[in-house]
């Protein structure tokens, strides 16, 4: 039962650690003693010992384990009403329940009995606290327990005379009698109730018996009890071991023992039964009935007293009955349910006779009692082997608030404080409390049911809950779990007498009264089961008790009470029911305890479990509150970063619109107020024109057209710098690399390492390119950036979307604030956007040598630079953009990786130094390309291209190139050609002292961003560049680039100049002319700085630029190139061989020598200021040799090869092809690229009849080994069949009519680069057309002109066919427009195909257009009208310039420009003129022809003239010097052109035929012809 509650509190989340025995607690109630240990010392069995002498033992209880007394008694009012529903209110059966839950049979009801016992016990005490608080309020009104006895709840219902309330009399009969036909369930319930009552009514017997406490019991009888217990046959095993202990015992000294003479009263019924404990503390009690508690059983405590007792009747008989339980109690012990009995049970001395004691008969109570409240509580004594931690179920038992105790729960380590009890709790007394009751009993009794609780405060364990009394509800049996058997003290239970009449009724009156409501249930229960109790209940020789004698007739037929306790006082009744219904009561006991403990550890688990649970689940829930946090916080922020985004992108559209808006001003304005606008004056051109280089750049990234600068100026306000503001630069240059940056030690890399490492960058996932080109949304990333222009790194945003990129300056940031606004103003894409289409090629970049920057190459021919936070940064930029890689011009895929590659994987992937061994690229198309790939750039002047000094002598009135002396050795840097200055720099090398840097041979580099500056000074932007990063100065005239030669010379002098050439020595004559006409002061010689001073053999900047380019390309160069490459970009570049070829130097030049993330800003600052000083030494692209130029002889098959041997030359003319038709032939285009479908020369007639002869390749085989006869004598040319059969003319005729006044020429015809498309113009509707070769249909009309249409122009076409077309009108005005090869139409878009618009309108002449010529890799349009001087567009429409010819230059006829920049124009008799593209007149020439046709070599090199004489001539183009005069023909020339290999000249005839001419400009190449 006591286990029931336990259950009871276990299902509130409570466990006891050690069951208890349950009657124990209840005699707790009664009083209590010291008790002895198992070596005889006397044992305080108080918790907190050392108190003042009135405190109670409620101090030192939590008998609620942390729940208040009222939700304690509700939870078990709660339970009980539902254990009422099932016993009276149901019929359920519930076998069904308990094998679903696997219970045992009949479980629920005994359960319930269990219950219902506890209750009953707990009223009973109840109502006897309430009469002991009534009776002893007097003498306690001092005590500190007075609170809480006050506290004691009642009800009113309740009557304290009375043994049992009517409600458990009830619940008592409905338990029993409820499943009676279960027979065997029913019978052993009775039993057991039987047991439970008879042992409470012999109790209450007892205390209606002796009220008198001062009663000491004989020493004598406690002899006999002790003789009787050791003779006892279920006695332990080993009676004398067991005993012997206490045989020695001495007393203790009552001052140590303060509470030895407390009074108590006992039952005397099975006085001598004791509790078998086993040492491992799992001892078990059998206590016999409520009513035995009250009996005294400390014989030490009667001995210390003084005084030998008086025996109290009854007590003999009881004796046999402990006998019993004590057996019965062994059996389970042993019993497998008991796994911690052990053998040495026997050495534990039974508790119940170490404290038989004998009490004085005559001590007065009141006398105790002032003894207890005067003496102090000592607890000291205590040994560890005191009981365990009782375990006290009462729910309404709390500890007194005194109480300095705390307890630990059994899941978790918290420290529960203890409450005070509410009042109206029920206050109990528990052991070592000083009894309170004014009663006292005569003699007592061993008190057999005792379980360990006196507990030392250290010892109250996890669980947490002292036991108390009162909870327990069946005296009969109590459960040890202590580490021995201790002494118990029995519990007082006073009669409930109220105080006035209590004395004064008889024995017969009280006993009939407290027991008249529970006889007939005990009556009732004997007669209904007499056929059971009869065969259970026998007597001590067998016998049936029941029957013998009166024992039924007395149940049946006597109504009266006496009777009955009489009956079962007697010695053969009390043995009968201890001995058998004990054992039922017994076997309910133990059967609750076992669930107990199966439930305590099934909860402790499952609590675990739950804590577990709980304890991740707040976990998860921290998390995920936090992880919300987050996200909301960074969906915050991120919206924040939107709107800021959007801000953003807002003001740049804005800033861009301005920006735009502006420029389309200064466009109309341009248009409307040039001389040739419709506004402009003559008197306009008198003003000064300022130009600055345009960024457009041609296919070898050469940048040669100069555009109109709305910002020039001369600088008049500019001064120079004088000499002492130099100092001397050895000397700056050793301040700086003074500075100690020992940390930064070079990275030497072993190369092909780090090739590996970076080879893992090619190996990006195809899923991760999917991923990135999904990308939805406005914004696909947003990063800080910087743009990089020449001396302006501008902080700002790079966004972009899934079209376009966007930069945008922040114009707040302090650095850009600061830069000066000319500058700005030449630097384009602050406010940028670029849309994907236009992007043609996207490389990485280094900028400061950390692999951090992007230059993303446009359409229109610029370039623009960006450098990131991080690599990580440039990874998602690039897969952010379209895969376009590095363009198409360099054999490589175009895909994201290869624009993440390094330099050094793409020099090895790429096909071009096969070309260029193979002579298909030239020598400056490939030291570009190197350039390019290695990381140079125009938009970092720190990493400016490199080309090499290639002559020497810039002397002689004469330059002869077959000289070997007039060229460097390209095999050693600049710094070592001059063996002086060579030993110079090794000695330096050699004796280096200096620790803070690594030893090196020069201390600038060969390329930084001053030297640029320097050699551009002449031309802006460089200008306002150069004065930018030069203190607003010019150089002083003696440090200034003012001659060719005194630069080359200073190069092999000075030791601190190493300086190679840039790019645009080669191709741009304009950096050596002062044009703009700047101040740059005198010389000490008195020689004004002006223009550059060339060399003597140069006349004009064009001859230098022409003469330094041919020796570039040099037969001498070509075979030496590879030893200069290996110096700056291959293996000599740094390491030993660096060290052995003169070629190392400042260790911050190099990439990898220092990592600028890990520096703090200042340092930062000094290394990057550094590096710009220093400059940066291009990415090393191999490690190995870089493999020679094949020679020209090895070569000489190919088609640009000179022909070696002159006999193998052929003939001038290879065919004559006649056609039918006798018209002239006023157009001829050869698109003989082997790749197309028709390789095919082309030709219109005057009668527009055309015809597509077929090509055969066969003129490149000639003069190659293996070339036969056979081949020679197959035609290159094929005629049209339709023509030649005159079969299909219909498909090969235009009969569209055209306006009468045209004259039909070359100019009014174009071919499509496939030949599958004729462009016609002339037509009277003021269109032209566009016919199918093939079926000679109309497939489009393009309107766009006020006039009839005069003139049509092809570009040079690209990948895909696409190229520009240019129409020209009588209305005076021109249209570009953009023919799709996609799509076979002008304009973009196939379903307007009917109105295409023109991509810029160009105005400028006064008269009919009559020619134009369109380049689109210069990005020009230019054109001539009847009169008036040819104009120069761009083809985005703006006028550039005209190029004004001599006098009689006025009526061009014919223009050609070549990409190489020479524009040569045709005039009216005979005149010709070459302008360069930025319209200076280089050469003008009369002939005695018309000429009808010219053309110039792909190398622009080479003019080809042809006329009415029929005679085709070939002249030089820079000076008009005639090379070759062809054999004339019988008919004038009206159209020309080349095929695509440069061989072949195809003309066409005024007579109606064609005619091909063996032609090859290398026979007049200077290398040809001097060695050949």
């Amino acid at each position: 039962m006591r286990e029931s509650m336990r259950d009871f509190q276990k299902s509130l989340g409570v466990a006891s650690a050690k069951p208890v025995p349950f009657v124990s607690t209840l005699k707790k109630a009664g009083g209590a003693r010291p008790q002895r240990g198992s070596k005889g010392e006397e044992v305080t069995p108080v918790p907190g010992g050392g108190g003042a002498g009135g405190e109670t033992e409620l101090e030192n209880i939590e008998a609620t384990q942390g729940m208040s007394s009222e939700t304690a008694v509700t939870f078990l009012s709660r339970l009980m009403a539902m254990v009422d529903v099932l016993v009276f209110a149901s019929s359920l059966n519930f076998s069904e329940i308990e094998a679903e839950k696997n219970m045992s049979s009949g479980g629920l009801m005994r359960q319930c009995l269990r219950l219902v016992c506890c209750v009953a016990v707990r009223n009973c005490l109840e109502c006897r606290q309430r009469q002991r608080e009534r009776s002893c309020k007097s003498s306690l009104t001092s005590s500190k327990s007075q609170d809480s006895l006050h506290s004691a709840s009642t009800t009113s219902k309740q009557d304290p005379d009375r043994l049992l309330q009517d409600v458990d009399i009830n619940r008592l009969r409905a338990v029993v009698f409820r499943d009676v036909d279960d027979s065997k369930q029913a019978q052993f319930l009775a039993l057991a109730v039987v047991y439970f009552i008879s042992v409470l009514m012999v109790s209450k017997y007892r205390d209606i018996l002796e009220p008198q406490r001062e009663i000491g019991r004989s020493t004598s009888l406690s002899g006999r009890s002790i003789r009787h217990e050791i003779n006892s046959p279920t006695s332990t095993e080993h009676p004398s071991t067991a005993f012997s202990d206490r045989d020695k015992q001495t007393p203790t000294p009552v001052d140590d023992s303060p509470r030895a003479g407390l009074p108590h009263t006992d039952s005397g019924i099975g006085e001598e039964g004791h509790v078998a404990g086993s040492l491992n503390g799992s001892e078990m009690g059998l206590g016999l009935g409520l009513g035995l508690v009250g009996r005294e059983t400390d014989r030490d405590r009667d001995r210390d007293m003084g005084g030998g007792g008086g025996g109290g009747g009854g007590t003999d008989l009881l004796c046999s009955l402990s006998s019993d339980v004590r057996r019965s109690q062994e059996s389970l012990l042993d019993s497998p349910h008991n796994p911690s009995s052990t053998p040495n049970s026997s050495q534990a001395p039974p508790s119940s006779i170490s404290s038989i004691s004998q009490t004085n008969k005559g001590i007065n109570v009141k006398e105790i009692l002032k003894s207890l409240v005067a003496a102090p509580v000592d607890g000291g004594e205590l040994g560890q082997e005191s009981g365990p931690t009782p375990y006290h179920p009462d729910p309404a038992l709390k500890t007194h608030p005194m109480l300095p105790m705390q307890f630990h729960s059994f899941d978790r380590s918290v420290v529960v404080p203890v409450k005070k009890p509410p009042p109206g709790s029920l206050s109990v007394n528990t052991v070592g409390t000083p009894t309170t009751s004014g009663a006292a009993t005569a003699g007592s009794t061993p008190n057999i049911f005792a379980a360990a609780t006196a507990t030392p405060k250290s010892m109250i364990n996890t669980t947490g809950a002292t036991d108390s009394a009162s909870s327990s509800s069946s005296s009969s049996s109590s459960f040890v779990n202590g580490a021995t058997s201790k002494n118990l003290p029995a519990v007082q239970t006073v009669a409930p007498m109220p105080e006035d009449t209590m004395e004064n009724m008889s024995i017969t009156t009280k006993l009939e009264r407290a027991l008249e409501k529970v006889a007939p249930l005990l009556r009732e229960i004997f007669v209904d089961f007499a056929p059971f109790l009869s065969r259970t209940l026998l007597g001590s020789h067998g016998q049936e008790l029941l029957i013998e004698g009166t024992g039924l007739v007395c149940m049946k037929s006597s109504t009266s009470v006496v009777e009955l306790v009489m009956l079962l006082c007697s010695q053969e009744w009390q043995n009968s029911i201890q001995k058998n219904a004990g054992l039922a009561f017994i076997e309910l006991i133990n059967e609750g305890r076992l669930l107990c403990h199966a439930m305590k550890d099934h909860i402790v688990r499952v609590a675990n479990e739950a804590e577990f649970i709980l304890n991740r689940q707040r976990a998860e829930d921290v998390h995920k509150h936090a992880e919300f946090e987050s996200n909301c916080a960074q969906y915050a922020a991120d919206r924040r970063e939107e709107e800021k985004m959007c801000d953003h992108l807002i003001s740049a559209a804005k800033h861009r619109d301005h920006v735009t808006a502006n420029q389309l001003k200064q466009k109309i304005l341009n248009i409307l107020t040039n001389k040739h606008g419709a506004w402009g004056t003559m008197s306009q051109s008198q003003l000064h024109d300022f130009w600055r280089l345009d960024y457009w750049e041609d296919d070898l990234r050469r940048r040669r057209r100069f555009v109109r600068n709305a910002f020039g100026s001369t600088h008049a306000d500019v001064s120079l710098k004088a000499l002492e503001d130099y100092g001397t630069e050895e000397e700056e240059e050793g301040l700086k690399s003074k500075k100690n940056f020992r940390s930064q030690s070079v990275v030497t890399q072993n190369p092909e390492a780090e090739l590996m490492l970076e080879g893992d960058d090619d190996a990006v996932s195809l899923l991760q390119e999917k991923e990135i080109d999904n990308l939805a949304g406005p914004v696909v990333l947003s990063t800080p950036a910087q743009l990089v222009a020449p001396v302006v790194v501008a902080r700002g945003t790079l966004s972009i979307t899934t079209t376009e990129i966007y930069f945008e300056v922040d114009e707040e940031d302090s650095t850009f604030k600061k830069t000066d606004a000319k500058v700005l103003a030449y630097s384009e894409g602050l406010h940028g956007k670029w849309m994907f289409s236009e992007i043609r090629a996207v490389f990485s970049r280094r900028y400061l040598l950390q692999n951090t920057g992007l230059e993303v190459f446009m359409a229109n021919r610029t370039s623009v630079m960006f450098n990131f936070p991080d690599q990580a940064t440039v990874k998602r930029v690039v897969y952010s953009l379209p895969r376009v890689g590095v363009g198409t011009s360099y054999g490589l895929p175009q895909a994201r990786r290869i624009s993440l590659a390094t330099p050094r994987q793409l020099f090895k992937s790429s096909n071009m130094t096969q070309r260029w061994q193979r002579r298909e690229i030239s020598n400056f198309e490939y030291l570009m390309f190197l350039n390019t790939i290695a990381g140079r750039t125009y938009n970092d002047l720190n990493q400016y291209p490199i080309f090499p000094w290639v002559l020497t002598n810039y002397d002689s009135e004469e330059l002869d190139l077959t000289l070997p002396g007039n060229f460097r050795d390209l095999s050693k840097p600049i710094g070592a050609l001059n063996p002086k200055r060579a030993a110079f720099y090794a000695e330096r090398y050699e004796t280096w002292d200096d620790d803070s840097t690594p030893p090196h041979h020069y201390t600038t580099l060969y390329s930084t961003a001053h030297s640029t500056l320097m050699w551009m000074l002449r031309i802006e932007p460089f200008t306002t560049f150069f004065l930018n990063a030069n203190d607003s100065k010019f150089d002083h005239p003696e440090r200034a680039f003012s001659g060719i030669g005194r630069a080359w010379r200073n190069c092999q002098r000075d030791t601190a100049d190493v300086k190679e050439l840039i790019p645009e020595f080669y191709y741009l004559p304009e950096m050596f002319v002062n044009s703009n006409e700047y101040e740059l002061g005198m010389r000490d010689d008195g020689v004004p700085v002006c223009d550059v001073e060339l060399p003597a053999w140069a006349k004009k900047p064009e001859d230098f630029v022409r003469i330094n380019r041919m020796a570039l390309e040099s037969e001498f160069v070509s075979c030496q190139l590879h030893q200069w490459i290996d110096l700056i970009f291959g293996y000599k570049q740094r390491g030993p061989e660096a060290v052995r070829a003169l070629n190392v130097f400042n260790f911050l030049s190099y990439e990898g020598a220092v990592n600028l993330d890990n520096l703090d800003a200042a340092q930062r600052e000094v290394i990057e200021m550094q590096i710009q000083l220093c400059g940066q030494i291009p990415s090393q692209l191999l490690i190995e040799p870089h493999p020679p130029r094949s020679s020209a002889m090895h070569l000489c098959f190919l088609p640009q090869s000179p022909l070696m041997f002159k006999d193998q030359m052929q003939q001038d003319v290879i065919m004559v092809l006649k056609f039918p038709s006798n018209s002239p032939v006023t157009h001829v285009a050869a698109n003989t690229l082997p790749h197309l479908s028709i390789p095919a020369a082309v030709t219109v007639t005057c009668s527009r009849l055309f015809a597509v002869n077929r090509w055969h390749n066969t003129v490149g085989l000639r003069g190659a080994p293996g070339y036969s006869l056979e081949q020679a004598h197959h035609l290159p040319i094929e005629m049209d069949p339709l023509i030649a059969n005159n079969s299909g003319v219909n498909k090969r005729q235009i009969t569209d009519l055209v306006d009468q006044s045209i004259q039909i020429n070359t100019h009014c015809f174009v071919v499509t680069a496939d030949n599958r498309y004729i462009l016609v113009c002339g037509f009277w509707d003021k269109s032209f057309r566009v016919y199918s070769t093939e079926t000679g249909k109309l497939t489009q009309i393009v309107f766009g002109h006020w006039d009839v249409v005069t003139c049509l122009a092809r570009s040079e076409s690209y990948i895909g066919g696409d190229c520009y077309i240019v129409s020209g009108s009588r209305d005076a005005t021109l249209l570009l427009w953009y023919w799709s090869g996609r799509h076979h139409i002008i304009g973009d878009n196939p379903n307007n195909s009917d109105y295409p618009a023109p991509r810029a309108v160009l105005t400028g002449h006064d008269h009919e257009v009559v020619c134009v010529s369109v380049c689109a890799e210069l990005g020009l349009v230019i054109s001539g009208a009847k009169e008036g001087p040819c104009l120069v567009h761009t083809i985005t429409g703006d006028l550039l310039r005209a190029l004004e010819g001599p006098e009689l230059c006025q009526r061009p006829r014919l223009i050609s420009v070549s990409s190489e920049g020479h524009c040569i124009i045709y005039y009216e008799r005979g005149r010709f003129c070459n302008f360069s593209i930025n319209g200076k007149l280089l050469a003008q020439m009369e002939v005695n022809d018309s000429t009808r046709a010219i053309l110039l070599s792909s190398d622009g090199q080479n003019l080809v003239t042809g006329g009415d004489n029929g005679v085709v001539e070939v002249w030089q183009a820079c000076d008009f010097k005639q090379l070759y005069i062809y054999p004339g023909c019988d008919a004038g020339i009206r159209a020309m052109d080349l095929s695509h290999d440069q061989r072949t000249l195809i003309t066409g005839m005024a007579s109606g035929s064609i005619v091909a001419f063996n032609i090859d400009f290398n026979r007049w190449h200077y290398e040809h012809q001097n060695r050949y």
